[in-house]
């Protein structure tokens, strides 16, 4: 795998153009030598023993290096998870009982941790007994096929079947039960998806730009850099083990747009479109994430590589990653935490000495991506680089839908696309390549007029918001419906003029971002004027995304929910250029 290389072609010459939280004190956004830090660590030689070891096919922690780790190590240890999937041990667990499971501590093991490597979620705590199968969609693009099938699986479960779009370009999809997994592998299979290798301590789905090879504004089309790179990590869905024993979840994202769509400065690697000496290739953006203790956006490696090295750069840096990266305190193992303690320097060269040249480019002053550029607005109607052609982008609510709506976006697919559509990290969903004539019609849909708005409100269109404790375990609060509610509340209290996004997440985990938002809500519990515990979030403000981006910071603890809209409120006036109403209505 080593040798592994593909030829793209350079892209056209463009025209110039008091919080618990950590957050480091400069943002770095793209990925020029700027003032990027080189820490000098010494690191002792015995520390660079890669703690990893390949065993009949499957890698494998070191006895060494066992003392201390956590229990998630632990299980990998007692049973391979891959195991589950390349020597067919699905089959024979989905034919046993949840009672015959919960009797021996590995079956039990197995639904509760190693189906993560499959994909399977146990929603233990609120849907024992169901799972939720998270896929792997490349850029977020998938087909109207792929869709009906999905929906044809979540539909047989019926109040408990449902599919959200993720903060990943991805589908997640609600109500599986055991005995049906072997089959829906195959459908999966047949229709060109995988939910291999997507949970746990494995790369998540590679993000790319939503508008790939459709805007006209685009640097480079992201889609075949995001397929090559879940081709490799899945093996092209047969199992990719050399990359499956990683110390925790890893991300990648391939950057096209000026727009930054991709959020480069959160994923654990970020390629960044930059020329040299007249080669086009990527600078490269590491260590971006959120935890429950520690948020960190991604630095500079000081590092360039040719667009052909876009697979054998991401296998090193995950063996990197895997050899050398801690396997104890859980929330000391993100990638970011490696390259603090070995230095960033010393990271760099871990990478460097197991590329196929042994070496890595310094990184190029020649950045595609333009510093300054307002982002643009998706949603609605828009010109494609095709003529003639123009891409739709439609709101979903929290990206919450249910079997009927992704039939039916399958068929408006069909019917007035190429019978593709595209996912986005901001949970909506774009339909490409309409012909002009046919746009009308398209907005008259009732699906569109009724329910996916094309043209939502202001606060609505900025709007996401996590899973919430509905299905999750670790959710504290309900989120998506109180977003909805929220939202609904302040829009009849204040009049907004401007963009502005609101994320809630549900625990400190933030899988709902809340640290790029405008506003942030962060569940957790909170006392009631009775002092009494109930439902609350932490409000986080000024977080930013694209050419200037930063994390929010925390601006309120503690809140309980149903004190939530008037505060909102009050920010939207001060901070935001909102008009209460009443106001607005006498001025009127």
């Amino acid at each position: 795998m080593s040798s592994f290389s593909v030829r793209f072609f350079t892209p056209q010459a463009l025209p110039s153009a008091a919080s618990s939280v950590i957050v480091r004190p400069k943002t770095w956004v793209l990925a020029a030598p700027t003032s990027a830090p080189a820490a000098s660590v010494e690191v002792d030689a015995v520390r660079l023993e890669p703690r990893v070891e390949e065993r009949d096919g499957y890698f494998v922690l070191k006895e060494k290096f066992r003392e201390g780790i956590n229990p998630q190590e632990k299980v990998k240890i007692e049973k391979e998870p891959m195991k589950l999937f390349m020597e067919g041990g699905i089959d024979e667990l989905a034919k046993m009982s949840l009672e015959e499971i919960e009797k021996d501590k590995h079956t039990k093991d197995d639904i509760d941790v190693r189906l993560k490597w499959l994909g399977l979620f146990h929603r233990r705590k609120h849907q024992y007994g169901r799972f939720m199968m998270r896929l792997k969609l490349p850029n977020g693009v998938t087909t109207s096929a792929q869709t009906r099938y999905l929906a044809s699986v979540i539909r047989k479960y019926g109040k408990e079947g449902c599919a959200d779009v993720t903060t990943r370009q991805n589908w997640q999809i609600r109500g599986v039960v055991l005995p049906d997994v072997p089959e829906i592998l195959k459908g999966l299979e047949e229709v060109g998806l995988t939910s291999l290798q997507s949970g746990m301590d494995n790369v998540r789905n590679p993000v790319g730009n939503p508008l790939a090879g459709i805007d006209p504004e685009e640097i480079v089309d992201t889609r075949p850099y995001t397929n090559l790179l879940s081709q490799f990590i899945t093996a092209n869905s047969r199992g990719n083990p050399a990359v499956a024993n990683l110390p925790r979840k890893w991300n990648a994202c391939v950057v096209g747009s000026h727009d930054l769509y991709e959020h480069p400065h959160i994923n654990d690697l970020a390629y960044m479109p930059a020329t040299k000496d007249g080669r086009f290739g990527f600078n490269l953006l590491v260590g971006g994430f959120f935890s429950g203790k520690r948020c960190d956006e991604a630095i500079p490696l000081d590092a360039w590589i040719p667009a052909d090295d876009v697979i054998p750069l991401c296998k090193a840096m995950l063996e990197a990653f895997r050899d050398l990266g801690f396997r104890g305190n859980r929330q000391k193992t993100r990638m970011m935490w490696l390259i603090d303690e070995l230095g960033l320097e010393v990271f760099r060269s871990e990478v460097a000495k197991r590329m196929p040249q042994k070496e890595l480019e310094r990184a190029s002053t020649e950045d595609l991506v333009q510093k300054q550029w307002e982002r643009r607005d998706y949603l609605g109607v828009h010109p494609q680089k095709q003529e003639g052609f123009s891409y739709v982008g439609i709101h979903i609510p929290v990206g919450r839908v249910q079997a009927d709506d992704m039939d039916e976006l399958a068929r408006l697919a069909d019917t007035y696309g190429s019978g593709e559509l595209r996912l986005t990290v901001e949970q909506n969903i774009i339909i490409p390549n309409v012909e002009n004539s046919k746009i009308e019609a398209l907005l008259n849909e009732p699906l569109l007029k009724d329910q996916f708005l094309p043209e939502p409100s202001i606060l609505m269109k900025g709007l996401v918001a996590c899973t919430g404790n509905q299905f999750c375990g670790q959710a504290i609060i309900e989120t998506k419906a109180r977003a909805l509610k929220v939202t609904e509340e302040v829009e009849r209290i204040v009049s907004v003029t401007r963009p502005v996004r609101m994320h809630w997440t549900g625990c400190p985990n933030s899988c709902g971002q809340v640290q790029v938002a405008d506003i942030g809500f962060m569940g957790c519990m909170a006392r009631d004027e009775n002092g009494k515990p109930c439902e609350g979030a932490d409000i986080f403000l000024g977080g930013r995304i694209g050419s200037d981006s930063h994390l929010g910071q925390l601006y309120k603890k503690a809140v309980p929910c149903k004190d939530l809209v008037p505060i909102v409120a009050d920010i939207l006036v001060e901070q935001f250029g909102a008009v209460p109403r009443e106001r607005e209505e006498g001025e009127d």
